[in-house]
């Protein structure tokens, strides 16, 4: 079966075949082909139905039919997957579990202003505030559309470089009769690099978690490849619903998706499911990633320290932005940020949306 002849709508179930293999489940390309098929003739008229046409075909055995749903859920949901942390299981729910989940304590027990995030999980849907960021967020766009670090492709274009054009030499050798006075040349096109966004949603980032998200959607409008993740006890993509241009559309959709806002952090364990899944991993290659955090990690230090390691190395340059350092004499006093420091292209500002916009666009210039 040719890819390039599928309609677009049937991308998401290739996607999904190789997904399976990635997470060890046997998917040939005929239970593709039979997948394929069988919805065809459903005619589903939900995802119920997509989904038992998926164990129909690929069988999954008992004991992994719940790991079986979470590579479908991320597939076709674009769900979340639960980050791995050490403890009993009933203090891991699962993302997908609609059962009965650990009380949170009452508001009188917390720690109004968020300073000391907390390991429970808030698994609700989040109300974004009206305020009016408009002016900042547009001019926020118009900068970043221009600042962004741009690399070279592959494809080239006419114009002063190394590369000779033989097409442009052999039409100019056809008008002046086999003669040609000089060579053209072809230089390399410039592309807009790839912009990871991994942003803390946990109780301590609370208070400027609406405007970072607003922010993120005006990257994903202005930027040619920009990717967001949400990091708390979970890791979430939430790009797809930033792509709508409509801004409060985009709001609620991120916010259906996302399941733990103000809760716990554990960075370590987010960052090791994001690098775990090869498809996520490539985003960060050679990206410019942005991480907004005040990196108050409740898992082990060495479980952050482990995956920044691994996503420097991948990524062409990295930001952390920390509500924290807006205090000129800021300075990591977290054993996991003191040892992650190193692997920092910068520490910046990350406390309103406006100083966010104005580090974001500043590196991005002194990094091109």
């Amino acid at each position: 079966m040719s890819v390039h002849a599928l309609p677009t709508a049937a991308t998401p179930f290739l996607r999904f075949a190789l997904a399976l293999r990635q997470s060890g489940f046997p998917a040939a390309p005929e239970q593709s082909e039979m997948f394929l098929a069988s919805v065809g003739l459903l005619g589903p008229t939900s995802m119920l139905d997509i989904r038992r046409a998926a164990h129909a075909i690929f069988g999954p055995a008992p004991e992994r039919r719940d790991e079986f749903d979470e590579v479908f859920d991320s597939i076709f949901l674009g769900r979340s997957f639960a980050a791995p942390a050490e403890g009993a299981p009933e203090d891991m729910p699962n993302a997908y579990d609609g059962g009965e989940f650990e009380l949170l304590p009452d508001p009188d027990e917390e720690e109004p202003s968020g300073a000391d995030a907390t390991q429970l999980e808030r698994l609700n849907q989040r109300v974004f505030d009206t305020q009016d960021e408009d002016a900042t967020l547009r001019l926020f766009a118009k900068s970043a559309s221009r600042a962004l670090p741009r690399r070279k492709s592959r494809r080239t274009q006419g114009g002063k470089g190394r590369l000779a054009d033989a097409r442009r030499a052999f039409r100019d050798m056809l008008r002046r009769d086999g003669e040609i006075a000089a060579l053209p040349t072809r230089t390399r096109r410039q592309r807009q690099r790839r912009v990871l966004m991994l942003i803390d949603v946990s109780g301590s980032m609370k208070t400027g978690t609406d405007s970072r998200l607003r922010l993120a959607h005006a990257l994903v409008q202005a930027g040619e490849r920009v990717e967001v993740f949400t990091l708390g006890t979970r890791l979430t993509r939430v790009t797809r619903a930033l792509k709508h241009r409509n801004r409060d559309q985009a709001m609620a959709l991120a916010s259906g998706l996302v399941a733990d806002w103000d809760g716990g952090t554990r960075l370590g364990d987010a960052l090791a499911v994001f690098l775990s899944v090869p498809r996520f991993a490539s985003f960060a290659r050679g990206a410019l990633t942005v991480i907004v955090s005040d990196g108050l990690e409740r898992g082990r230090p060495e479980a952050l320290v482990a995956a920044m390691t691994k996503l420097r190395g991948l990524s062409w340059s990295t930001l952390w932005l920390s509500p924290l350092a807006a205090d000129p004499a800021y300075r990591p006093d977290t054993e996991a940020m003191r040892m992650i420091l190193p692997m920092i292209d910068e520490l910046g500002d990350g406390s309103t949306g406006q100083t966010l916009a104005h580090e974001v666009i500043s590196f991005a210039k002194g990094a091109r």
